[in-house]
């Protein structure tokens, strides 16, 4: 095996690590490694998503085998998640979803100091939000467009609003593998690729990780994880920001 597979095996692995422990950041991960390499960003989320479509089934079966997952608050987002993802990936084979970015990381760095601040303050946690099939349907079409978004988007918006860190990452990542699903399943009849000497190492290291980040997501006090995410929420929207700007 070449250096270059045991590298991207390595990026899946760290992505998987925080996506799988905190929500989001495995698209982010990867598809900065990837547009680095010089993909262009239609086949950078095409093959991103491929990988996570093994990835977040892993780590689907691993938070309802922890008891990560809220069941009500999964069936309000799968469904239009899955919608989202699926026009998503057709609309990024003809609109510029770059273009898309400075904006969602503005959002996104909103969500992240609202979340870091209820770290410090006393937040009764909820069981379900309310209105979030619009959010899922919403961060899953940005996803697609952008190579990633799901978690920051979904995630850092349902613990905005008060919803327990442990339920909310659960369920965000299980529902995460039919919004990958459905997208992954557009690109595939859509997008001439042959990349699959980086989807698989991605997929393996995402694979590796998913069992023991959805470990540590169940071991992690509440307003502790509240802090970290908040502040890997901001440090991905700044880090998008500064490079689209720069």
């Amino acid at each position: 095996m070449s250096e270059d597979f045991w590298i991207i095996l390595l990026i899946g692995f760290a992505a998987q690590m925080v996506d799988g422990a905190l929500g989001m950041a495995y698209g982010v991960t990867a598809s900065s490694f990837l547009l680095a390499a010089g993909l262009p960003p239609l086949q950078v989320s095409a093959t991103v998503h491929l990988a996570e479509t093994f990835t977040t089934g892993a780590s689907a079966i691993s938070h309802h085998r922890f008891g990560n997952v809220d069941r009500e608050l999964f069936k309000r987002l799968v469904v239009p998640g899955v919608l989202g993802a699926a026009i998503g990936a057709y609309l990024l084979t003809a609109l510029p979803g770059e273009k898309l970015k400075p904006w969602i990381a503005g959002y996104i760095l909103l969500m992240g100091v609202i979340v870091f601040s209820k770290a410090f303050a006393q937040v009764p946690p909820v069981k379900v939000a309310s209105k979030v099939r619009s959010l899922g349907f919403f961060g899953a079409m940005i996803d697609a467009l952008g190579g990633g978004g799901w978690g920051p988007i979904v995630a850092s918006t349902l613990l905005a609003r008060g919803n327990e860190a442990r339920f909310t990452v659960g369920t965000v990542n299980t529902v995460e593998f039919f919004v990958t699903l459905a997208s992954s399943m557009v690109f595939l009849v859509t997008v001439e690729m042959g990349l699959w000497k980086v989807v698989l190492p991605l997929a393996l290291g995402g694979l590796l990780a998913a069992p023991i980040a959805a470990y540590v997501c169940k071991k992690l006090p509440h307003k502790p994880m509240l802090a970290l995410v908040g502040l890997v929420i901001m440090g991905v929207a700044l880090r998008t920001l500064i490079k689209h700007f720069a």
